[in-house]
């Protein structure tokens, strides 16, 4: 099963100021629209760019619905031995129905 966080429990730990790695796995031009910060390295950029992340963080993968970020989730498990990951269930789209109304969509 793939270990997810809803838009609500991760605006809650947020809040909380609790420290998340935040990854986003759009593309440069879905960012451009909307993101929740963190940072931005496309699904395809991530094999090179995966051993410059935080292994003993937990990190919270986001992409636009959900898709993306589990390949990702996946791909960090599988390939790189990470552990404490998160998939932000329904992405940025779901972020803008359940949290925020006023986040950009598209």
């Amino acid at each position: 099963m793939l270990p997810e966080i809803t838009p609500q429990q991760m605006k809650e730990r947020l809040d909380q100021q609790e420290p998340l790695q935040l990854i986003d796995v759009r593309e440069p031009q879905e960012w451009e629209i909307c993101n929740l910060g963190g940072q931005l390295i496309p699904l395809a950029d991530l094999p090179k760019q995966a051993a410059n992340l935080d292994k003993d963080k937990t990190t919270v993968l986001i992409c636009h619905h959900g898709f993306r970020s589990a390949q990702a989730l996946m791909f960090l498990q599988q390939r790189h031995g990470f552990t404490n990951l998160l998939n932000l269930k329904g992405g940025v789209h779901a972020w803008a129905q359940e949290v925020d109304p006023n986040f950009p969509v598209y």
